[in-house]
């Protein structure tokens, strides 16, 4: 990973404000091959690599709920609701979740990535009278990336090792998008009409405007907030998340996050037949490395 960046640095000449972000774009795509995917904003003293590069890998868990309609094709039950709660998530599981995000950090720019891999299920009531109940099978995949820029920033100044004599803070601003691949698959039993089922895909890009802000409160303390809204109608009609964590310094390496979350989105199809209104919310655990 280190000579991949250090590669960038010199493949981009250099380091002009343009030259940087393409040199970021061009690590961000190296960095999730290697990762996976992760992030949280660089502290006062977080580890560099040469050149003053930071890479920040979060895995973490996301204990959401899922609160979903989905409109279908069938004419008689043209809207399914689905509701699993934050603690009925992990045994509505139908695969392994993944959950992840990666920040590389240069100068007053960053490269926020993620990815989400949510397959869930749950049973359907419908009273038993058309149809003897049923069942549907969710799976959501996102893709964040977000370019930012620090307008902002203000250093704490320390009056010991490790303890702030006067905390510090920043803010960046930025664009970006989130692709979606959302599918399902609804089954209903029979009753009075026969079983009927479906399966639906949907995949679209939503355009992104991104804003996050950081405060330390000193001896390893802070709070971090970060939030996107988008979509505009160019894929989604609405897309947008909140997060907002309170940080711990552990070691000169690791930061430990505790917060709260939540990922929502509204999409209908071209045709009209197939639709998406998701909310997706719950704490966040989470464990921050710094390279």
């Amino acid at each position: 990973m280190v000579e991949a960046v250090n590669f960038l640095s010199g493949r981009f000449g250099p380091n002009t404000t343009a030259n940087r972000a393409g040199m970021l774009l061009a690590g961000l795509v190296i960095a999730l091959v290697f990762f996976g995917t992760g992030t949280r904003p660089a502290g006062a003293q977080d580890a560099t690599l040469p050149g003053g590069v930071q890479v920040l890998f979060t895995p973490y868990l996301w204990l959401a709920g899922v609160h979903s309609t989905i409109l279908t094709p069938i004419d008689r039950v043209p809207q399914v609701d689905s509701d699993v709660g934050a603690f009925q998530l992990l045994g509505h599981l139908n695969a392994v979740p993944f959950l992840g995000t990666i920040e590389i950090h240069d100068g007053p720019f960053s490269l926020y990535g993620g990815a989400i891999h949510l397959p869930v299920g749950t049973d359907i009531t419908t009273r038993n009278v058309l149809f003897s109940g049923g069942n549907a099978g969710l799976i959501a995949d996102a893709g964040t990336a977000t370019l930012l820029y620090r307008v902002f920033d203000k250093p704490g100044q320390f009056d010991k090792p490790g303890q702030f004599d006067k905390p510090g803070q920043f803010a960046d601003l930025g664009v970006g998008f989130r692709a979606w691949e959302f599918s399902t698959n609804v089954t209903l039993n029979p009753g009075i009409l026969p079983g009927q089922s479906f399966n639906r895909s949907a995949s679209w890009v939503d355009p992104l405007i991104a804003g996050r802000y950081h405060y330390d409160f000193g001896n390893g303390f802070g709070l971090t907030a970060y939030g996107d809204v988008g979509g505009f109608g160019v894929g989604a009609h609405s897309d947008w998340q909140l997060l907002g964590t309170i940080d711990y310094t552990a070691t000169t390496w690791i930061d430990l996050h505790l917060g709260y979350r939540t990922l929502n989105f509204n999409y209908t199809a071209s045709g009209g037949d197939l639709g998406f209104n998701v909310h997706m919310r719950g704490p966040v655990f989470a464990a921050t490395f710094r390279f």
